[in-house]
């Protein structure tokens, strides 16, 4: 067999030679910009001509800070091509967080958004490293020294590179994710193991990208490479559409209505947000969207439900982290599970699926054993496949997570008869009461389960006899008229779990805080409440 080498390379030029005028849409601050994929291969080139220019050389690493735009397309394989890393910085983070990860990585370069180049003004003396900045956008008054502008970089390059064969195995990717301790944790993604994730992207029982979709991902592309999706639907030739900078749930559904967007992905507080401007607006028509695979925390069933009774939106769960590039599970339907009754077709969607071809997966108790496939035995879940992390960069970290071929992922998770998986929590999340264990996600799932409740968050809070107690965070839906008790939701939740599992206390926010993914921050949650600071007295309602 023909040893090919498995590199991005292939990724790029496949969609210029079949697909060359299919567009590649992205919203900007001026408006819509649309180019063809003949456009992104010509830019790409003189990008891999620029970079050469700044003196980038293999295995350098350049860090990007930017929305989801068409420069950010771009530099997603200019820099891999040329044989440097791509550092998909998260800008939301901390500025202390953004001076660690830059200077961790060490990054040579830093590519930036015109409209947060004021998040790196201020750690430009703290950035040794870096010896050129570029800025992306046509609003920024220049305040970094010796900045340039990336389409000055693009002027005048020749439109034809000559990449360099590349080693399969060498590092093109780099992100970092959180740490529930210390600094966060960096990984190196490969070509072989980008190349591998985004083919299995493309399966039948995955997501099944064509070039027949228009792909929308609203998941930032600095989040563990936007879950694939820019790679895969540049492979497939795909429309894509791009929502650009500060996208609000309203520029989203706009984008999905008139590009026909067939394939979005986001976390799930995006689409809770977008649930009440649905039900604000029925005149919005969503009906093009075939899939809409959610990840990040688990989705409640009341809701997969909800959308698709009323506005026809199919959700999937997604199940991955930065580690596994991301994606591990996902949540697609059995033909056997499609013939049975409708209530138990939910059942299994609101479980986390099964593995995608090429993952291997165990659940495994504390004493080293798998959990018996029975839905109920709770064990950490364990990843293995050509596309999961075997360490963390420059990190000792690394022994304590990737341990004989496997990586412990630290989520706690249940099988199924089906094999499907139940995510029960983060091994910290998890509420340990009086010996027994209390799942939050569970509980949040079943709190977002009534009419009223636009959110709910499950934290554990101290308690003097049974060591740890659930509290619950829950904010109302705006158009919520009636008077909402503390009482009246557990009464709802009541008869899904057993009595010690219900909150002793709930408190009733206007907002829950977010991390810079768009996740619950219970960490926050935790440093207000974990020593009983529950604020304004609302827990009998509002």
């Amino acid at each position: 067999m023909m040893n090919t080498p498995l590199t991005l390379r292939q990724l790029m030029e496949r969609p210029v030679e079949y697909f060359p005028d299919k567009p590649i849409i992205s919203r900007t601050a001026q408006g819509r910009f649309v180019y063809r994929y003949r456009d992104f291969n010509r830019r790409v080139n003189q990008l891999a001509h620029g970079l050469r220019d700044l003196g980038i050389k293999p295995g350098d690493h350049v860090a990007v800070m930017a929305w989801n735009t068409f420069r950010h397309l771009e530099l997603y394989f200019a820099i891999p091509l040329v044989g440097g890393i791509i550092h998909m910085v998260n800008f939301r983070l901390f500025p202390e967080q953004l001076t660690y990860i830059l200077n961790h990585a060490e990054d040579v370069a830093l590519f930036i958004d015109d409209s947060i180049a004021n998040l790196v003004e201020p750690l430009i003396s703290q950035l040794p490293t870096v010896i050129q900045y570029v800025v992306m956008g046509d609003a920024y008054a220049p305040a970094i020294p010796g900045v340039m502008d990336y389409e000055t970089l693009l002027a005048g390059q020749p439109d034809v590179f000559p990449f360099p064969d590349l080693d399969e195995n060498s590092a093109c990717g780099l992100c970092y994710t959180s740490a529930t301790t210390g600094h966060p944790k960096g990984v190196h993604y490969t070509h072989r193991a980008l190349y591998l994730h985004s083919l299995t992207l493309c399966a039948a029982d995955v997501l099944a990208l064509s070039e027949r979709d228009v792909v929308m991902p609203v998941v930032p592309m600095f989040h563990a490479n936007g879950w694939g999706l820019p790679y895969s639907a540049t492979w497939v030739g795909a429309t894509q559409v791009l929502p650009g900078p500060h996208p609000n749930p309203r520029d989203i559904v706009q984008l999905i209505e008139e590009e026909h967007v067939t394939v979005s992905a986001a976390v799930p507080t995006v689409w809770f947000a977008i649930e009440q401007l649905l039900t604000q607006d029925p005149s919005l028509n969503l009906k093009t969207l075939r899939a809409v695979p959610m990840g990040g925390s688990a989705v409640p069933r009341s809701f997969i439900q909800r959308m698709e009774h009323h506005w026809d939106i199919p959700i999937t769960h997604a199940y991955g982290m930065t580690e596994a590039t991301p994606l591990a599970t996902y949540g697609y339907v059995k033909s056997t599970i499609a013939q049975m009754d409708e209530s138990t077709r939910y059942d299994y969607r609101a479980k986390q699926g099964i593995p995608i071809p090429g993952m291997r997966l165990r659940v495994v108790r504390s004493d080293g054993q798998e959990v018996s496939h029975n839905g109920q035995e709770m064990g950490e879940i364990w990843l293995q496949a050509p596309w999961v992390a075997d360490e963390y960069y420059r990190d000792a970290r690394s022994s304590e997570t990737f341990v004989d071929g496997w990586f412990h992922t630290g989520d706690v998770a249940a099988v199924d008869p089906e094999g499907y998986l139940r995510l029960i929590d983060r091994t910290k999340d998890l509420i340990k009461s009086g010996g027994e264990w209390i799942s939050s996600v569970e509980l949040e799932n079943a709190l977002m389960g009534h009419p009223a409740v636009a959110e709910a968050a499950v934290i554990a809070v101290p308690h003097p006899y049974w060591m740890e107690r659930p509290l619950a965070c829950v904010v109302l839906k705006p158009d919520v008229t009636a008077k909402i008790t503390a009482d009246a939701l557990l009464s709802f939740i009541a008869p899904h779990f057993a009595k010690f599992w219900l909150p002793d206390t709930i408190v009733f926010l206007t907002e829950i805080p977010k991390t810079s993914t768009g996740k619950f921050s219970k960490v926050r949650l935790r440093e207000q409440y974990y020593r009983g600071d529950f604020g304004p007295p609302l827990s009998n309602g509002l």
